[in-house]
């Protein structure tokens, strides 16, 4: 399993933005695709955003197309979540999440973090 830590959390108003880092260690970062979820409170937990390990396929839920920008850095073990224009229905806690394989895809991620707070005010 990787180890996930995710940093960059916080109160924005509404039309502001965060950008949000997930740290990776314990397996071979490059290994595994990468996913930000997020969860608000009484709801479930939903995608947000997909990274193939190489970078270069992205998906997105529709909720957040165009506004937030996932990408990843393999030499820093990192992947980010660019989060711009935010609205307060983007208020959750964001997880993010590794898949083993090469594919950029919306389920089947075994390890995650223990997540971040987004709070945005209206």
């Amino acid at each position: 399993q990787v180890q996930l830590g995710e940093s960059g959390g916080g109160l924005v108003q509404t039309g502001g933005s965060l950008r949000l880092s997930c740290a990776a260690s314990g397996r071979t970062f490059s290994n595994y695709a990468m996913g930000w979820f997020r969860q608000a409170p009484g709801k479930e937990r939903e995608f947000v955003a997909a990274i193939s390990r190489s970078g270069g396929s992205t998906l997105y839920a529709d909720s957040v197309k165009g506004r937030f920008t996932i990408s990843r850095d393999n030499a820093k073990n990192t992947v980010y979540l660019q989060m711009n224009s935010l609205k307060p229905e983007d208020t959750a806690v964001y997880y993010c999440a590794a898949r083993y394989g090469a594919v950029a895809a919306t389920t089947g991620f075994g390890s995650w973090g223990q997540g971040t707070q987004v709070t945005v005010s209206s």
